[in-house]
Order: structure tokens, then sequence, then C-alpha cells
């Protein structure tokens, strides 16, 4: 069998599936499959392909019919230009994330603390960016801190990164400070749970979730974060498009200035940023 008939079947086999992109996806599979960068896949379409891989191309796509994500499948997922390693115990980097970086990127900062860190997307992304800064990421899943541990490594910033286990500011020695505080924290009301893709089954509950009205993280992290800012240090949090009013008021209730909600591509609200003013400056 050639590339080309293995990833016509593919492409119906996903299809049948309801996937909505089902070229998309099979295409991502099948240069994984080959081991060939998905740029290049057109070019060895027409060699013949090994029953190995014809098999180990079945299997990916029988489990991507399943609605298990891409990114499970082939091991990485894409973000702000780098590619990070992904599985069932982080949640896979979105590109609506990328406006948290790009937030976190209008500023200079030296020392940067990302709560909830998963797979180390945010934190290793900043300091890649930031070639002189130190950052520590910390997590509740260590699980998820394995993971971001392997990134670090991947993106060669493991020098310049500590980790620590705990939820929220509880892996944070007292009299820590940074200059820039970030986090994507699990924004989804349980109530919205079951009306999410299939896809999110595939990725830890926890992070999705704060089996309440979706704004528990964001108390815990507006609560404590002047603790853990230096004088004009910002805090800058990923939102759902529905939680801006909400988040920038817990954000003014703790103490915070210049507290702004910024929009996505899609002109849905998508982040909230504060900045820890001394009462000099107010």
């Amino acid at each position: 069998m050639t590339g080309t008939q293995a990833l016509s079947h593919a492409v119906a086999r996903l299809r049948e599936a309801g996937i909505d992109d089902p070229a998309r996806d099979a295409r991502r599979i099948m240069a994984h499959v080959l081991g060939v960068a998905p740029g290049r896949l057109t070019l060895v379409l027409p060699d013949m392909i090994s029953e190995a891989q014809v098999e180990n191309l079945g299997a990916l796509i029988e489990r991507r019919g399943r609605r298990e994500p891409v990114s499970h499948l082939i091991g990485t997922r894409a973000f702000f230009g780098r590619d990070f390693r992904v599985n069932s115990a982080v949640l896979d980097p979105r590109p609506e994330t990328e406006i948290l970086i790009q937030q976190g990127l209008a500023d200079d900062f030296s020392h940067v603390l990302d709560l909830g860190t998963g797979s180390g997307c945010i934190i290793l992304t900043l300091l890649a960016e930031r070639p002189t800064a130190q950052g520590m990421g910390t997590d509740l899943s260590e699980d998820a801190l394995s993971v971001a541990q392997e990134n670090a490594a991947r993106v060669s910033v493991q020098d310049r990164v500590t980790w620590g286990h705990g939820a929220w500011f509880n892996a944070v020695a007292a009299g820590q400070h940074f200059d820039l505080i970030v986090s994507n924290p699990p924004y989804i009301a349980a109530n919205e749970m079951p009306g999410l893709a299939p896809e999110l089954a595939f990725e830890p509950r926890m992070a999705l979730t704060d089996e309440a009205d979706g704004l528990t993280a964001y108390r815990a992290i507006a609560a404590g974060a002047r603790a853990h800012l230096t004088p004009h240090g910002r805090l800058i949090v990923e939102i759902g498009p529905t939680q801006g009013a909400a988040v920038a008021k817990l954000f003014r209730a703790a103490g915070l200035a210049k507290v702004a909600i910024h929009p996505d591509l899609d002109g849905r609200d998508r982040v909230v940023s504060g900045a820890n003013l001394p009462r000099t400056d107010l």
C-alpha cells in the first residue's frame, strides 16, 4: 500500500467517526507514523509503506475516531512556535493561551511564577523568550510536574526554572517575590462540563474545572498575589470568555491596580491583568 492509499483510508475512517477536519488530523497522524515533518508529507506519500506502518496508522486512527486528541497520539502540541510534550496528565496548550504570553512579554520581568503550570508551556515559553529571566512553576499534580520538567529540557531552559508541588501559593515560600505571576487555572464551571467536546474527557479534569462556579482558583490567586508580587509586579491570568468582569472585580478587591481585560483574536474576553502598585503610586 502506498502512503497515498493509506491516507485516503484514514481520512475516510475519521470522516465516518464525525471528526470535524478528518484530512488535517489524518495527515498529522500519518506524518507522525512515517517520521516526517508534516510539511514534507506530500513528498513521501507516493512511496510504499511497511505493514507495520499501516498497522500503526490504523491503530492511531481508531483512537482518534474515539475522540482521543491528536496531541496525545503523537505526543506533542505546538505552542508559540515550539513543540511541547503532552499526555493525559496535562492540559493541551491552546492557541488562546498565547494571548497570555503576549501580555506577559509586553513588559520586562526577571522572576516569573506560573501557578498550575501543567505542561509548563506558559512559563517555559516566557523564559525562552526572555533569556535572562528566572522562573518557578507549581502544580498540585506530580505527574504534570514531570511533564513540565521534560519540556524544560526540550526548550533548553531547565537551568533557569524550579518546580514546586502544591496548590497555588502553597508551594511558594513565604517572602518569595516575583515581578510577574501568571496562571491558566481551571475555569470551567461544573455545570458546563457535560456540554464540552468529547476530546476533553482525555485531559485531566482537575485542570478543567473547580467542580464549582469556575472562579475558585481566581479567588485564591487574587487573594495571595500581592504577598508574592514585587512593587509594580504584574498578575496575568487566562479566563473563560464570560468571566472577565468577575475576575477583574476579584483583582480590584484584592488591591490590584491597572486592572484590564484583554480579548483574544475572536474578540472574546481571554486574559485579565493587574499590577501591585505601592499606595504612593495610586
